[in-house]
């Protein structure tokens, strides 16, 4: 059975710092960042906040996703937040 797959954006805040990752577990990994122990660079600088994510039949899909995004120049990045959610609300609480 194939898994499914997330690619994810997080932030520190308003045009802060980002963070792109990828996952199988989107709520599951979300916990782990919460709580420090998600990536020793979201939780060195304070990156937390769900502001972007999308869904994808396969995690190698999401894999590819995640490769490509983050290559994509930082204001590209930004559009895509502010495309879904231009106010960059913490968009977790919407899984968890």
């Amino acid at each position: 059975m194939a898994r499914r797959g997330y690619v994810y954006i997080l932030a520190s805040q308003k045009n802060g710092t980002l963070y792109i990752g990828v996952t199988s577990d989107l709520a599951a990994r979300l916990l782990q960042h919460q709580s420090g122990t998600g990536a020793e660079f979201t939780a060195r600088y304070g990156v937390m906040r769900l502001v972007w994510f999308d869904e994808y039949e396969l995690i190698t899909q999401a894999i590819t996703t995640e490769k490509t995004m983050k290559k994509w120049p930082r204001q590209w990045k930004i559009n895509a937040i502010e495309a879904r959610n231009p106010h960059w609300h913490d968009i977790s609480a919407h899984l968890l």
